[in-house]
């Protein structure tokens, strides 16, 4: 099933071309003009700057010459070697650059009908959960000396790199807008996917062969997918982007993996190694050259002593001036982060398993006015960042976490002016919200319970005020992958804005209805002022909710969240605070206490000498009844069971049974009773049961934790 294009700002390709060609002219595009501010919004343009057509550049233009690869892409003046990174991954997959590049034999010059010919070229992007369709006249900027300013090829005269440049400026304002970014932003605005970060601990992986293998066959598996793959070493303390290391690399530069190779050597390697196997890699470099000089750099003499049939056999093989292979074992020692863009089009997320996509729109915004009252306050985002001296990140992805764990925000994805190589940041400072400047303002507009921006859970009179989206886990556990995408703001820089808002997510257990207390999250999401931030987790069958948030409350934008799973899983929002009652509710009072009960374990159910019996226990609470599922010939049980409870009496106690699963009826082993306040932090209960055996001086125990909130509604 084709997917639908949107026009952006309503041009159409194909009306616009027919229109030129009835007309006989070349098409000049009125909403990119050719003039300084489709270049930049800050520089100054450099001296003898022209805007030429590809005809008034060279002979013969073509869009393609002999086809479309990686030494198609050389980074010119402007500092987006993340753009140009990620592609050269997209000119190594003609499905992919076939998407960006639609109808390409169409568009080709052809020289046996140059009436034909009008001056309009069109290239796609994934925007925001859709594709785009940007129209682009074929006026590039040149230099002084007669050369393109910016992205060109090796050839003089093919111009597909340079005019799909032109169309992502046109896509994000202007050229100077493609400053600095991040290569996982551009990976996929071409394709669509969804990228992962994977930081490197360079430290752990030098001293532990088995950490560098792992890594090296996830490399492996996911480059065998098709998936694309870039990486970075992240500028320390003190040190610069741009700044060159002894071994060539360039920090803050973004490099393409193109190969990962796992090849036997042979025996004169063996006899100078003493390996049988190694591991290698292959990068390219977006400048277009070399600049590796370690062991198995180009001249070096591991390449020396191998013939070209040698090369060919052990597939390591160089396409061009760009690419140079490294040890994997000098990889992990000199790169700091790697980005993995899983393709959504294909139908393999993981290796040997299908998987689906669900997704839902969402906006943090504040509570909607009424005739009879003012209009919120609501603070602006423009607060002043201070770096802090932390580099720590707030906490490991996808784990449990208690309740008391404050958020920080890796901040810094923010571009600067950026030099040749641009910034692709891979290294995000971490920064405790007491490193933002002052903060003008209070949040008193969020505190009512309408708002949909409550900032991240260190603000927990507003966190649950932000948006709720619900899913189910059925069967058995199941590891899925979560993304929450923003807005794209690049294209506000030339009015002084762009920057993107630190954006994270919790993900909270058991619930059909908003939820109304944080106890302990399933899994949890870092922050940061990325454009998306993605989380892998494993996950046990439930219900979970997923807590979309910006690090500040009163912050507003728009939303994307994308779920991957290898089953069907449905996503969608949750608006009610409360479940939905029966008609005979509808007479009874509201509910006023929201209370969690997390039934852990039971113990000493089988007296001496006897067979545990086959156990469920059952959890009362009003009229609502929870059961577990039987445990066989078990006389300590872990339960592990969570429940939520909405009193509208919450006065009245809880009761725990202990059944015995039997032949034809069920006998009670004990019950224990709970009583809660009606708002208690997260407490533990360890509670004898009263049971026939305990008469005899045996005892069973129960243990319980249990929460209390009042009820978040609106009433």
């Amino acid at each position: 099933m084709a997917e639908r294009v949107n026009d952006f700002q309503g041009q159409s390709f194909y009306k616009l071309r027919r229109a030129c060609r009835r007309r006989g002219t070349l098409f000049k595009d009125p909403l990119f003009p050719a003039i300084e501010q489709s270049l930049f919004y800050k520089r100054e343009p450099p001296p003898g700057l022209t805007w030429k057509r590809p005809r008034d550049i060279c002979k013969d233009p073509r869009l393609f010459v002999d086809g479309i690869s990686t030494r198609d892409l050389h980074q010119g003046s402007l500092g987006n070697c993340w753009m140009v990174a990620a592609i050269s991954c997209l000119a190594s997959e003609p499905s992919l650059w076939k998407k960006v590049i639609p109808d390409h034999m169409d568009q080709e010059w052809n020289p046996k009908h140059p009436d034909l010919y009008a001056g309009i070229f069109h290239f796609r992007f994934w925007r925001f959960g859709r594709w785009v369709d940007v129209v682009v006249d074929d006026r590039l900027p040149v230099s002084e000396d007669g050369v393109l300013l910016f992205c060109r090829s090796a050839t003089p005269r093919e111009f597909w790199s340079a005019l799909l440049e032109k169309a992502y400026a046109k896509l994000n304002g202007c050229y100077e807008a493609l400053e600095g970014g991040n290569t996982a932003e551009a990976l996929i605005d071409f394709t669509g996917g969804v990228s992962e970060p994977l930081g490197l601990d360079r430290e752990t992986l030098s001293m532990h062969s088995d950490r560098r293998r792992a890594l090296f066959q996830t490399l492996a598996k996911v480059h065998e997918c098709k998936s694309l793959i870039t990486c970075s070493i992240r500028p320390a303390e003190g040190e610069t982007v741009e700044s060159v290391l002894d071994c060539g690399l360039v920090r803050g530069h973004a490099y393409g993996i193109t190969a990962v190779r796992k090849v036997r050597l042979t025996e004169k390697l063996m006899k100078t190694g003493g390996m049988s196997r190694l591991f290698m890699v292959r990068m390219r470099n977006p400048w277009g050259k070399t600049d590796w000089t370690g062991t198995w750099s180009q001249g070096s003499q591991q390449w020396q002593q191998l013939s070209r049939v040698d090369r060919e056999k052990m597939g390591l093989i160089v396409r061009d001036v760009g690419e140079f292979w490294m040890d994997f074992e000098d990889f992990c020692h000199y790169f700091t982060d790697v980005v993995v863009c899983r393709l959504v089009e294909r139908t393999l997320l993981w290796p040997n398993s299908n998987w689906r996509e669900v997704c839902c729109y969402g906006e943090w915004a504040p509570a909607p006015t009424t005739p009879d009252s003012p209009p919120p306050t609501v603070q602006q985002t423009n607060y002043t960042l201070t770096l802090g001296k932390s580099n720590k990140i707030n906490k490991t992805a996808g784990t449990k976490q208690p309740q008391g764990n404050r958020k920080e925000a890796r901040l810094g994805e923010s571009q600067q002016d950026g030099g040749k190589s641009g910034r692709c940041n891979p290294g995000r400072t971490a920064i405790k919200e007491e490193y933002f400047g002052e903060v003008d303002g209070v949040w008193e507009a969020q505190k009512d319970k309408r708002s949909r921006c409550g900032g991240c859970i260190n603000h927990r009179d507003t966190f649950l005020h932000n948006p709720q989206f619900m899913f189910e886990v059925r069967g058995k556990e199941e590891e899925v992958l979560i993304c929450l995408q923003q807005e794209d703001r690049r294209i506000w820089r030339k009015n002084g804005g762009g920057e993107n808002l630190p954006i994270g997510f919790e993900v909270e257990v058991n619930r059909c209805s908003r939820v109304q207390s944080v106890v302990e999250q399933a899994a949890s999401s870092i922050y940061m002022d990325s454009r998306s931030v993605t989380l892998r987790a494993t996950l046990a069958p439930g219900r979970y909710v997923v807590l979309p948030t910006t690090f500040l409350p009163g912050s507003t934008g728009r939303f994307l969240i994308r779920l991957f799973s290898h089953s069907h899983i449905r996503l969608r929002e949750l608006r009610e605070d409360l479940p939905a009652g029966s008609v005979f509710q509808c007479f009874l009072p509201q509910p006023t206490v929201v209370t969690t009960v997390h039934l852990r374990r039971a113990s000493g159910l089988n007296p001496p000498k006897q067979t545990a019996p086959d156990v469920y226990a059952v959890v009362r609470c009003e009229s609502d009844t929870i059961r577990t599922r039987v445990f066989k010939e078990e006389g300590n049980p872990e339960f592990n069971l969570r429940t939520i409870f909405y009193r509208r009496y919450p006065n009245t106690h809880i009761s725990v049974e202990l059944w015995s699963r039997g032949l034809l009826w069920d006998s009670l082993l004990g019950e224990a009773r709970l009583q809660t306040a009606e708002s208690e932090r997260s407490r533990s209960h360890m509670i004898d049961v009263r049971t026939e055996q305990s008469r005899s001086g045996f005892r069973s125990c129960i243990y319980v934790e249990t929460s209390s909130s009042g009820c978040l509604t609106d009433l």
